[in-house]
């Protein structure tokens, strides 16, 4: 898996179970009516129970400064630790949107599919944040990449 690159995001939620994030390469468009995301979490990880308790997420796709950030929610750094990192903000589900990310996919969870160590997370996009020409972060070959938009 190292060998397929992807755009790296933190995803977050809030809501009665707390706030909870963690890193996620597994990320995909679904469809764009209803416009849908999907997202791969493993059941082990910390934020697992939140994010299925909450029934709501933001993916948070991130750009180059963001690195030490994707570290952070990638580890078992502290909940707390880890939002006080960055600047945050919300939108329609009160999910955490980070405030300078390229762009922020605020969700509901419409449905889930198990799959071996992982739950398959189907995200209906309900609200955007999006960055003006923002670069994005890569993960492949079990490093950060940095990919900049085409000059027009």
């Amino acid at each position: 898996m190292a060998h397929l690159g992807a755009a790296v995001n933190i995803v977050t939620t809030d809501g009665p179970a707390g706030r909870a994030g963690f890193t996620a390469s597994a990320v995909c468009s679904v469809t764009d009516n209803p416009p849908t995301l999907l997202v791969c979490i493993n059941r082990a990880s910390s934020a697992y129970a939140g994010v299925i308790e909450n029934g709501v997420v933001c993916i948070n796709a991130l750009s180059a400064r963001h690195q030490e950030l994707s570290r952070l929610f990638g580890g078992r750094i502290p909940v707390d630790e880890r939002f006080s990192a960055a600047v945050w903000s919300t939108l329609e589900t009160g999910s955490p949107v980070l405030v300078d990310g390229a762009v922020a996919f605020d969700c509901r969870i419409t449905s889930r599919t198990n799959v071996g160590t992982h739950d398959v997370l189907f995200c209906q996009v309900v609200a955007l944040q999006s960055a003006d020409h923002a670069d994005s972060l890569i993960y492949f070959d079990r490093s950060y990449h940095v990919v900049t938009p085409h000059p027009e």
